[in-house]
């Protein structure tokens, strides 16, 4: 590496890493503080509660009347029950809205709450519109983000289940999936035997039974902790299950109930039958929800960075979801993730960087490995919230049920715990009923909730700043003899940035259109073009023979690198010559330089 090479590597590196101080900034800056050192949004939302479909909605509204200027409100598509898909663009005041000008920029997707029971991710996306329409114009790293940056933003993938969640009775766990009848049991039947809330606590919890032969015990300091009976112990106990009864005669419980297939599993990437993957719906894209996200995404090839929402464990997941497609990710484009997500997890207490299938478990059509593996765009999914976060200290990251029971009393007080009581069920006789209530795990406890939002904000905007960004480094003109009406014109194209133009997935599976560098000589021509490996090099290499003022680049520029390009010219002195560097995952470059006038470097 020449020493030009090794001081423009550390000035890119230096971009990048003031990029997430900043970031770093925002993100220490979260909870009351933020309220009391930012400044104050148009539409005041309060951030330590949850909010059904409805009530989310009717924020992307006022948020939409609120900020004009800054936010477009568009339905993408209809839920399988008939709800608004509500996807706020989100880029600065230039852009006018009610256009496809927001196009013209990087763009990121983010969405959340495509599993209706990880209810907070709906929660994280809304902040984040939110917080960056009331900072834009006045914190300097926002202001500068929304100016080179369009948002996709879909809080709510799954409306029909998230309306359900709140409605009916749950468990933490339940509805997953969307709400398409489907027949569980193979009875022919759809949906005829779900939960029922015996108790009629507004959530679904767990029945035991009195068992001289069975495998639990109850804590002897805490009898509402029950435990796994020691080896050679005979328990006391059985957990019969979640509430309910046997609806339909066949002798188990709760085995049919609403929908409903996991949308996060019916994504063209991977994508396998039912039988394989369990979930996946009878075809990839097979849901309206699955299809219009999909057809949008497919219709903006600007998006350059994908951030998906779910709960729980404290994870930033990259794919891929099975180790036979580790193919899919080439090592170029794995040190972008690596470093994206170790950067990244700085801002997130006790989350760690893992890998889908290495790290948790297989996936087979999955969206954000979709992204990755189908479109080329850098992605990732956050699992949100994680059990270290209960205590924020060392040595209590995995609390056991005893610890638990301490935080539902003194910090939660009580308000997610139900205490156990007898019930006289009609087919199980006497059963105990309770536990911890389908608000008790996965959802991050409401007091914490704002901080969670505004650190996987913070997070994601990391991200979306590491898109590229690109700059003529230096424009030379030469005459290449004297008198002689024959230029050599030669650009160097920088990306200060660590997601490249084309991602290396993008370029050998030909995904998208490859990158152009034009040469546009007003009253002349290009005669010769090609790449130059350094600027004194006079040859040169991968001529350009066929329309070589109009040159494609299919790697584009790489991460925080340069391409350089050399074009002669034949075209008289005084000649207008434009250069024009267009890319579909970057705003276009224009120069325009004139023929005589000397070097024009550019160098910054």
């Amino acid at each position: 590496m020449s020493w030009d090479q090794w001081e423009r590597r550390m000035r890119l590196m230096s971009v990048s890493a003031m990029r997430l101080l900043g970031l770093v900034l925002i993100a220490l800056t979260s909870g009351k503080a933020a309220a009391q050192a930012h400044n104050a949004s148009r539409v005041e939302i309060a951030w330590n509660r949850y909010y059904t479909y409805e009530q989310i909605e009717g924020q992307l509204r006022s948020l939409a009347d609120a900020y004009p200027e800054l936010v477009e409100l568009r339905s993408i598509g209809k839920s399988l029950q008939g709800r608004d898909m509500w996807l706020a663009i989100v880029t600065s005041p230039d852009v006018e809205k009610g256009t496809d000008a927001h196009a013209a920029k990087p763009a990121m997707w983010i969405d959340g709450n495509i599993h209706a029971n990880e209810i907070q991710a709906a929660e994280v996306v809304t902040y984040s519109i939110w917080y960056l329409t009331k900072e834009y114009g006045k914190t300097p790293a926002i202001t500068d983000l929304l100016d080179r940056t369009t948002f996709y933003m879909l809080p709510v993938v799954n409306p029909d289940s998230r309306a359900a969640w709140f409605r009916d009775p749950s468990t933490p766990h339940s509805p997953r999936g969307n709400q398409r009848p489907i027949d569980d049991d193979g009875d022919g039947r759809v949906d005829e035997d779900g939960f029922e809330d015996l108790d009629g606590d507004g959530s679904i919890t767990w029945m035991w039974k009195r068992d001289p032969n069975g495998d639990w015990i109850r804590n002897r300091f805490d009898d509402r902790v029950f435990e796994r009976a020691p080896r050679g112990q005979r328990g006391e106990w059985s957990r019969l299950g979640w509430e309910g009864v046997d609806s339909d005669g066949d002798g188990r419980l709760n085995e049919d109930g609403a929908g409903g297939d996991d949308m996060n599993r019916n994504w063209p990437s991977d994508w396998k039958p039912p039988y394989v993957q369990r979930g996946a719906g009878p075809y990839p894209l097979s849901h309206p929800e699955t299809r219009a996200i999909a057809t949008w995404i497919y219709e903006q090839p600007n998006i350059a960075a994908f951030q998906s929402y779910h709960n729980t464990g404290g994870m930033v997941l990259r794919g891929p979801g099975t180790s036979y497609r580790e193919g899919d990710y080439p090592s170029a484009d794995r040190r972008v993730y690596d470093e994206l997500a170790s950067e990244g997890v700085k801002l997130l207490p006790f989350y760690r960087d893992l890998v889908i299938y290495r790290d948790l478990y297989d996936v087979h059509g999955g969206e954000a490995t979709w992204a990755s593996e189908g479109l080329g765009i850098v992605s990732f999914t956050n699992e949100l919230f994680t059990a270290g976060k209960y205590f924020m200290r060392d040595g209590l990251e995995n609390p056991n049920a005893e610890q638990m029971m301490m935080f539902r009393d003194r910090l939660d007080f009580g308000s997610t715990f139900k205490d156990y009581e007898p019930f006289d069920h009609p087919q199980l006789g006497e059963v105990l009923i309770g536990g911890a209530n389908k608000w008790s795990s996965r959802s991050t406890p409401t007091f914490m909730l704002e901080d969670e939002c505004h650190r996987n904000f913070a997070f994601t905007m990391y991200h979306a700043s590491e898109m590229p960004e690109l700059s003529f480094e230096r424009v030379d003109v030469e005459r290449l003899a004297p008198g002689a009406d024959v230029w050599r014109v030669s650009v160097e194209v920088r990306n200060e940035s660590l997601i490249p133009t084309r991602t290396e997935r993008a370029r050998i599976r030909k995904i998208g259109t490859n990158d152009r560098l034009e040469c546009e000589v007003g009253g002349g021509t290009v005669v010769a073009s090609g790449s130059i490996e350094n600027w004194w090099d006079e040859r040169l290499s991968e001529e350009t023979r066929f329309e070589p003022g109009r040159v494609q680049l299919a790697g584009g520029v790489p991460s925080r690198g340069v391409v350089a390009h050399r074009f002669i010219v034949e075209a008289p002195e005084g000649a207008r010559v434009t250069l024009r560097y267009v890319a579909e995952k970057a705003s276009d470059l224009e120069r325009v330089i004139t023929l005589g006038e000397g070097s024009d470097d550019l160098d910054r």
